[in-house]
């Protein structure tokens, strides 16, 4: 049976156009909540199956790993993941960007942690307390290019910053609403909070992200956020996108 936690959207919102017979699904933050994801992913393989004629994206938007449990594990399967006549496109989250960054040291290996790195460690097989670890910063970053298989390095150097579909754009945080949507920086489409969440600009489409954690999915008119805290809430949601329809899935 099809979880449906959240209703089908009511209220303003951009319109949803989209190419006839076509939908896509958006998935919000994972943080290391591998069995949330194999649940979710059930959950729109079975929605899906209600009208085999429709041609299926599923979008996910970033921060695989950190926080949660086994963020190797979700790596892996992400790396893997092929489903038949369905594409993916995965997003680069600012988690993502912190191990990227500490292969070249250019973010403070202590940042990392704070934000949950030491939980990605752990999952990666080294045994650290999840805050903190006293070894110097250089012996990390050889030790984590060790670690991470070559297969899971491939996925993070092949992650895509955006995704557009009809009008509808997806990115990891937002986007600078002072700039248009070809014109976007990535450390924005990544990392931005207040400049673009409290905008009640028309940005040309509509905006799906994630990145600002909410205990449900914020619908407002130019945006929908779809982090609902997954690796404390157990709430890892989707949006499934049709030609003028929205509605939520949700573990």
């Amino acid at each position: 049976m099809t979880h449906q936690r959240f209703q089908a959207l009511n209220g303003p919102h951009a319109s949803v156009e989209l190419p006839k017979g076509h939908r896509v699904y958006a998935i919000g933050d994972i943080h290391g909540r591998l069995d949330l994801l194999l649940e979710l992913i059930d959950i729109i393989i079975q929605d899906m199956s209600a009208d085999p004629k429709i041609q299926n994206t599923i979008v996910f938007l970033g921060d695989y790993v950190d926080r949660g449990p086994d963020s190797a594990g979700v790596i892996d399967y992400l790396s893997k993941l092929s489903i038949s006549d369905v594409e993916c496109v995965f997003l680069m989250g600012n988690h993502e960007k912190y191990v990227m960054d500490l292969t070249t040291l250019s973010v403070p290996y202590e940042i990392w942690l704070e934000n949950g790195g030491g939980a990605t460690l752990q999952s990666y097989g080294f045994d650290i307390a999840p805050e903190k670890d006293i070894r110097p910063p250089q012996a990390v970053q050889e030790a984590l290019k060790q670690a991470i298989p070559p297969h899971h390095w491939d996925f993070f150097e092949s992650l895509k910053t955006s995704w557009r579909k009809g009008s509808v754009f997806f990115a990891h945080a937002g986007i600078d609403p002072t700039r248009p949507l070809d014109q976007q920086r990535a450390q924005d489409l990544m990392w931005i909070r207040e400049a673009f969440l409290n905008s009640e600009r028309d940005h040309g489409a509509l905006i799906v992200h994630g990145h600002t954690p909410h205990y449900e999915p914020e619908v407002r008119r130019n945006r929908i956020n779809i982090d609902t805290g997954a690796w404390q809430s157990d709430y890892l949601t989707a949006l499934a996108l049709e030609d003028g329809q929205c509605r939520f899935l949700s573990t």
